[in-house]
């Protein structure tokens, strides 16, 4: 059994914390700042409080961070701060240079490093979540996961490696739905809306519900794709490519941020109006 502290438990860190945990491991979390709503998660799952990331570096072998995108390199020089000396894993939605930069600087400071994406919803169904994995010390991350609803893949020893997986991906499904949510607003703002979708129902029947309820379930995590988009937008700077597709995926879920906190599902009306009535 393995002691592995889980920087921070939000609604994907919590689930691979869980699957740590039912890999038989002790978990551990840092309560210091965190919201109500991330305490109820880790007393809901039996993680142990270390109250602050000094505690957690001196009792953990190997820490996971799974942070929002803005935050990796922050987290990441507070547990450099800290003194740990044990195994880091980033599993942050960041750009390969970004993981590059930061495992650079864990290595430096004698900190075994492993880069690392997760693909898929939060890890509560076999099958649908997997952690891919890369860096010398990849495997032993991967072991942390035996038998558990999330599946840890090592695609190799170079790190940046699986961010540039994730990045990828993402650019593909995030970047889609948010053409999508700009292509809806565009057509509301000339209206001809409804002759949109009467052209995507003569091509597929249902195409107008799932087209719509596509834009209004990614409303409540638009303010997290905000960062990720930027993210993307520099893998594919650096890889030579134009990065004007996902910074203006980037503004359009930042128009989408004022629901993160709302109590149900918005009507598609209510998004269409906040894409086109931009945020100051």
């Amino acid at each position: 059994m393995s002691a592995v502290g889980i920087i921070h438990p939000g609604a994907m860190g919590i689930s691979i914390a869980a699957s740590a945990r039912a890999a038989g491991h002790a978990v551990y979390w840092v309560s210091a700042g965190r919201s109500a709503a991330t305490r109820l998660r880790a007393e809901e799952h039996n993680l142990l409080d270390m109250d602050t990331v000094a505690c957690l570096c001196k009792s953990c072998e190997t820490i996971i961070c799974v942070c929002p995108p803005h935050a990796a390199e922050a987290v990441a020089e507070a547990t450099l701060e800290a003194g740990f000396a044990g195994l880091y894993c980033d599993g942050n939605a960041i750009a390969p240079q970004k993981a590059r930069r930061i495992g650079e600087r864990m290595t430096a400071a004698g900190i075994d490093f492993v880069d690392g994406g997760i693909i898929g919803p939060p890890a509560w169904e076999k099958g649908a979540t997997r952690f891919y994995l890369s860096g010398n010390s990849a495997p032993q991350i991967a072991s942390l996961f035996e038998g558990s609803l999330t599946e840890a893949i090592v695609i190799g020893d170079e790190v940046g490696r699986a961010s540039a997986l994730k990045m990828v991906f993402a650019a593909q499904t995030k970047g889609t739905t948010a053409l999508l949510s700009a292509v809806q607003a565009t057509a509301e703002a000339m209206g001809v809306r409804g002759d949109l979708d009467g052209e995507w129902a003569r091509r597929l029947p249902d195409a107008t519900e799932s087209r719509a309820n596509q834009v209004r379930t990614v409303t409540a995590k638009a303010w997290r794709f905000t960062g990720e988009m930027q993210e993307i937008a520099a893998t594919f700077a650096e890889a030579g490519l134009p990065d004007g597709f996902h910074l203006a995926a980037y503004e359009v879920y930042r128009r989408m941020a004022g629901f993160k906190d709302a109590d149900s599902l918005p009507e598609l009306d209510d998004v269409l109006a906040a894409l086109l009535n931009e945020p100051s």
